[in-house]
């Protein structure tokens, strides 16, 4: 057998199920590369060797009553997971990435973990995240930098960095993560990994609050299509009846299914180049001629697409998204410890009217009408994932030295740069959150020629509502 972080997710659960691998030695093996490895990748903030191994050994109680008594097992039965430091988990400091806030325990756990527990998952830590998840790279005060698997001097990107990175180092087989802006497929692309945003309402929304135009949905971060198909299938609800009909086969078994030929539309357009002029780079373009080519080489269409965006999304979809950090309870006296980019988005949101959010809420929703008739001319759209290859380590905060974490003293003070920056950086990633669609990010590209070899780039591919099957077949299809 191959090491056990060698195996895919599907792998894994897969030994588990017919305890050819007790949990126990699952998850000892991962902690064990977690203790070699996250000291200089900074992937995990809070590891929870202790509890993951008595999980573990309850795992495997579960197995042994299970064959003794012909019981069944949870779908991820003691699979190892990480979940992102914006979710709570029973037991353990929940950090928001913030050094503003008191760090206790939490009491109960939130959604998310509930969710995947119930699935039978062991959960070995907490992932790095930025400041309230706000940032495309994961980057705080409290902690080291997660950095990229790849390149330590690259960032792991954000805001679900943390889990992105661990996934592609083979901490853990795969991990949820959740995406407002970009979360998932931002951190997946810069790590070489598959990220899938399933579609508005799909899914638990994860641990956002204040999220009013409904723009946060949890996905997976994975090595192959088929093991976030498998992530997908724990995430998505029992019920409603409607969300996938009774009987139908789940999100893993349909990805092994070849999709019907596609018409997929390219586009470089975004709805941030009037206010934020960006020229992609050549790396970005190479992994979309990439895509193009592998699109084409399975047969499906491709043909030029232009989109035209309202050029009054930028401050819409910002006020929007910034209006949670706001409201979040914070005390006076510890306000001075938030980034520079919180501090000053948060000083914004409490300065707007209620009638300003409520306007750019009803924008937004015209933008998500308007966008999405324009997308009907073809099946898919397909975008670069990233404007531009990984960034360096505190590129965006102007922080780019040393390899510790930095004190409030020492963060640049440049807000709106730094937004600028996170913008131009992923400029094809907010507008999907907006439009409630699925998207999947796929690392077709390697600036060293060959995959593993130099740096990841990837491509996004949009669906409709409801396509989350058809973009893990086509993943599956074109090799991922």
């Amino acid at each position: 057998m191959a090491e056990i972080h060698e195996l895919t997710a599907v792998e894994l659960r897969d030994a588990l199920r017919r305890g050819e691998l007790s949990a126990r030695q699952a998850a000892g093996h991962f902690l064990d590369r977690i203790s070699a490895i996250n000291p200089h990748l900074g992937a995990l903030i809070t590891v929870t060797a202790e509890q993951g191994m008595v999980d573990a050994a309850a795992a495997d109680d579960r197995y042994a009553r299970s064959v003794r008594d012909g019981a069944g097992l949870p779908l991820l039965h003691g699979v190892p997971v990480a979940f992102k430091d914006l979710t709570d988990v029973a037991g353990v400091i929940t950090t928001h990435g913030s050094a503003a806030l008191e760090h206790k325990p939490a009491l109960l756990d939130g959604a998310l973990a509930a969710k995947l527990k119930g699935t039978g998952v062991v959960s070995l830590g907490k992932t790095q995240v930025p400041e309230f998840g706000l940032t495309a790279y994961s980057e705080n005060r409290i902690a080291p930098p997660s950095r990229n698997p790849h390149a330590f001097s690259r960032s792991s990107g954000g805001s679900s960095g943390g889990s992105a990175a661990a996934v592609a180092a083979g901490l853990v087989p795969f991990a949820p993560g959740s995406d407002g802006g970009g979360s998932v497929r931002i951190p997946a692309a810069a790590c070489g990994i598959v990220g899938l945003k399933p579609g508005r309402g799909l899914v638990p929304a994860g641990e956002s609050t204040g999220d009013a135009a409904g723009l946060v949905v949890a996905g997976p971060l994975a090595r192959s299509a088929a093991d976030a198909a498998l992530l997908l299938d724990a995430l998505k609800p029992a019920g409603p009846p409607g969300v996938r009909r009774e009987g139908a086969p789940g999100y893993l078994e349909d990805s092994a299914r070849k999709p019907r030929t596609l018409r997929v539309g390219v586009t470089l357009d975004s709805p941030w180049q009037t206010i934020f002029p960006f020229t992609p780079d050549p790396e970005a373009l190479d992994a979309l001629a990439e895509g193009v080519r592998l699109l084409e080489a399975a047969g499906h269409e491709t043909s030029d697409a232009s989109i035209r965006y309202d050029n009054r999304y930028p401050d819409a979809f910002t006020t929007a998204w910034t209006a949670a950090v706001g409201s979040a309870r914070i005390l006076p006296q510890r306000e001075a410890l938030l980034t520079p980019l919180t501090r000053t988005f948060r000083r914004r949101a409490q300065q707007r009217s209620p009638a300003k959010l409520a306007e750019s809420l009803a924008f937004l929703r015209r933008f998500q009408r308007d966008t999405i008739a324009q997308y009907t001319g073809w099946d898919l759209i397909l975008t670069p994932a990233l404007a531009q290859t990984p960034r360096p380590v505190g590129w965006f905060t102007g922080t780019a030295h040393g390899n510790g974490y930095w004190p409030a003293a020492e963060w640049a003070g440049d807000a709106d740069g730094d937004y600028r920056k996170q913008c131009q950086y992923a400029p094809w990633s907010s507008m999907v959150n907006v439009c409630g669609l699925p998207a999947i990010t796929l690392p077709v590209h390697w600036t060293g020629g060959a995959a593993g070899s130099g740096l990841p780039m990837g491509i996004q591919l949009i669906g409709p509502m409801g396509s989350e099957a058809l973009l893990l077949q086509l993943a599956t299809q074109l090799g991922f």
